[in-house]
């Protein structure tokens, strides 16, 4: 990691069903991740947080997609600031939050490589990025494709991965410079688990490449990374990472909001982050569903700034 990191934190709680993640960004900053990254030896700089209205001030007049004004609005801001921070020539460390930011992360990281300013400033892909493209690397015990027409709950959380790549509400699909913001066959979804049936069949229509964890307890998480890792770099200047930190088994990381057992265990989900960072095309990252309500002493965020440093080249040795 040669570049500046900035950080930029996003109080999201108005995309999923439970209090308290809005709490995540503070979470981390408590756990220590500033004077961590120092410590690694990084150029940092906190840029603290986007605005984030309070769900106690807000009417939802959207039952299946709840707040969807609202979130779209923050996803615009939060674009506006990631594109700041590339065009200043740093790298992008976002943590939320709910997954619902990840449309604003991935349209301001989408926007920056697509414009003519930006072609060739990257070079992280194995295919040199055609047209700027930017591939996506999604970690999630959940898929993240539901829509409005098929989500059981309306919460956006589940959302984000199907808006980005052009699918659901108006608000979202509004975000960015096209439609879709990644190409599907440069996306890569690791770790799901638990899926609506519809959101499943959504899944194997994408054309996403698809790990489920099953997959990693039959092949490894280093097989599995190594093919994910050859889809959102083939062809683009370098991929993002949405890192959910749900997708980790909550014996190892418990204050998430959506708890699923049988996730990836704590070397697994390092190794995940350490073959990221040296793959060399890492363009931007961003940590979401950290729930200090839920947690044990502050565990989950503390787990949270350990993989962010190995996503951001720390090595045993």
């Amino acid at each position: 990691m040669q570049r500046k990191v900035c950080l930029l934190g996003v109080p999201m709680d108005l995309g999923g069903a439970h209090r308290g993640v809005d709490m995540g960004p503070s979470a981390l900053r408590i756990a220590g991740l500033g004077k961590s990254l120092v410590r690694l030896g990084l150029s940092y700089e906190d840029l603290g947080n986007v605005a984030v209205r309070e769900v106690e001030t807000l009417e939802d007049l959207n039952d299946r997609a709840r707040f969807v004004a609202d979130i779209a609005a923050c996803c615009g801001e939060l674009r506006r600031r990631v594109l700041e921070i590339l065009e200043a020539g740093c790298f992008p460390l976002v943590v939320g939050g709910d997954h619902s930011i990840a449309c604003g992360t991935v349209a301001g990281i989408s926007d920056y490589y697509a414009s003519g300013v930006a072609r060739g400033v990257a070079s992280g892909g194995t295919g040199g990025g055609a047209g700027g493209a930017v591939g996506l690397l999604w970690f999630d015990a959940h898929g993240d494709m539901n829509t409005p027409e098929t989500s059981h709950s309306g919460n956006v959380h589940g959302m984000p991965l199907a808006a980005v790549l052009g699918q659901g509400p108006a608000e979202l699909l509004a975000l960015g410079g096209r439609t879709p913001l990644v190409n599907p066959e440069q996306v890569a979804l690791v770790g799901i688990r638990e899926l609506d049936r519809e959101e499943a069949r959504a899944v194997r229509a994408s054309g996403v490449r698809h790990f489920t964890m099953r997959d990693i307890d039959a092949r490894g998480i280093h097989a599995v990374m190594e093919d994910a890792l050859s889809v959102v770099t083939a062809d683009t200047v370098g991929f993002h990472l949405s890192f959910g930190v749900d997708g980790v088994d909550p014996a190892v990381t418990p204050g998430v909001g959506t708890p699923v057992p049988g996730g990836t265990d704590w070397r697994e989900s390092h190794l995940v982050m350490e073959l990221a960072a040296e793959s060399g095309a890492l363009l931007g990252l961003e940590v979401v569903e950290v729930n200090p309500i839920l947690d044990t002493g502050n565990r989950t965020a503390e787990v949270a700034v350990d993989l962010i440093l190995s996503a951001l080249g720390k090595t045993i040795i």
